[in-house]
C-alpha cells in the first residue's frame, strides 16, 4: 500500500511472500509445519526454563546459560513464526511499515543475544575444564547473571542503530518481500535511493560480530582440547569432550549456515537463489530452538532425573484424581 505525502509515494506496509514460487496448494502444509515448529519450540523451551527456575539443583552457571539461550529462542520464534503461519494459513502476509521495522530490530537483537550467550557458554566451559579448582570462585551464579545481563543489554545497540537508520530511508515501492520475515538485506533492495554504503556497513557489522564471537569461541574450545589432552584419566577426557560436544553441535548449527548466507553473494561459482537463502536462514533460526531442549535433556543427567521425577509426580496425581472420582461415583 502506498500513501501520497507531498507528491511522493511512501510505502506504509509490506507484503511478506515467503518462499518464491510456492504453489498455493502447498500453503496449508507449509503453514501447518511452521505452526507445529512454533508449538514445539514454545512448549519444550518453556518447560525447560520452568525446570531451571524451580529446581534449586539446576541453579548453576551452566544452566543459567541454557535458560538464556532458551529465552532467546522463544523470543525469536515468537517474533517471526506467528506472522509466517498467518501468511500461509490465513493469507495474512501484509505487515505495516513500523511493525516490519520492529520485527527486523528484534530478529537481529535475538541473533546478537545468541552470539554473546554462546560466547559466555564457551567461557564457562573453558574455566570449568582448564581451571577446575578455581572455577567455583571465578564463575558464580551472580557473575553468570551479570554476564548474561550484559549480553541482553549490549545486543540492542547495533540493531537499534541500523533500524533507526533504515526507518528514515525512502521506501516508495515496490513493497513485496520475498522472505518469511522482514529480512534486512531484502529491505535494502526496496529502498528508492543508493544505499550501497549503508548495506556495506550493515554486512560488515554483522560479519564482524559473527567472526569476532566465533574467534573467541574457537580460542576457548581449542584451549579446552589442549587441556583435556593433557589429562591422564581417560574418564575425565570422555566427560569433558562429552560436555563440550553438545555445545559445539549447537554452535555449528548457528554459525555455519550464517557464513553460507553472508559469503554466497561474493562467491562467483556459487548459485544461490532466494529460496536457498530463506532455507539457510530458517535453518540457523529454527533448528537450534528445536534441538536445544532435547540435546540438553538427553545429554544432562540432572535434567533427565528431574524430568522423570516430574513425570512420576504427574502420574501419581492423575491416579489419585481417578481414585477420588471413582470413590465419589460409588
Amino acid at each position: 500500500l502506498l500513501s501520497n505525502q507531498t507528491s511522493v509515494s511512501v510505502v506504509s506496509e509490506f507484503i511478506l511472500l515467503g518462499f518464491a514460487g510456492l504453489q498455493a496448494e502447498y500453503f496449508g502444509l507449509v503453514g501447518a509445519l511452521f505452526l507445529s515448529v512454533y508449538i514445539t519450540v514454545l512448549v519444550s523451551n518453556s518447560v525447560f526454563v520452568m525446570m531451571l527456575l524451580v529446581e534449586p539443583r539446576l541453579q548453576k552457571p551452566m544452566y543459567i546459560i541454557m535458560m538464556n539461550l532458551a529465552l532467546a529462542d522463544i523470543g525469536f520464534c515468537t517474533v517471526v513464526l506467528p506472522k509466517t503461519v498467518s501468511r500461509y494459513l490465513l493469507d495474512g502476509g501484509t505487515i505495516s511499515f513500523h511493525a516490519c521495522m520492529f520485527q527486523r530490530l528484534l530478529v537481529h537483537y535475538f541473533a546478537n543475544v545468541n552470539f554473546l550467550v554462546m560466547t559466555t557458554m564457551a567461557l564457562d566451559r573453558f574455566l570449568a575444564v582448564c581451571y577446575p579448582l578455581r572455577y567455583p570462585v571465578l564463575m558464580t551464579n551472580r557473575i553468570m547473571i551479570l554476564l548474561n545481563g550484559i549480553s541482553w543489554t549490549v545486543s540492542m545497540i547495533i540493531p537499534a542503530f541500523i533500524t533507526t537508520q533504515m526507518s528514515q530511508m525512502p521506501f516508495c515501492g515496490p513493497n513485496r518481500i520475498v522472505h518469511c520475515f522482514c529480512d534486512t538485506a531484502f529491505l535494502y533492495s526496496l529502498v528508492c535511493s543508493n544505499v550501497s554504503a549503508q548495506s556495506f556497513v550493515f554486512t560488515s557489522l554483522v560479519t564482524s560480530i559473527i567472526s569476532l564471537t566465533l574467534l573467541i569461541i574457537t580460542f576457548f574450545y581449542l584451549s579446552i582440547v589442549v587441556s583435556v589432552m593433557r589429562m591422564s584419566s581417560s574418564l575425565s577426557k570422555t566427560k569433558a569432550f562429552s560436555t563440550c560436544g553438545t555445545q559445539l553441535c549447537i554452535i555449528c548449527i548457528h554459525y555455519v549456515p550464517r557464513f553460507v548466507v553472508l559469503t554466497s553473494p561474493y562467491l562467483p561459482n556459487v548459485k544461490f537463489d532466494i529460496n536457498h537463502r530463506i532455507a539457510f536462514t530458517l535453518t540457523y533460526w529454527l533448528i537450534p530452538p528445536l534441538l536445544n531442549p532435547f540435546l540438553y535433556f538427553f545429554r544432562t543427567k540432572e535434567i533427565r532425573q528431574l524430568f522423570h521425577k516430574w513425570c512420576s509426580c504427574a502420574q501419581r496425581h492423575v491416579r489419585r484424581s481417578q481414585i477420588n472420582i471413582l470413590s465419589v461415583s460409588n
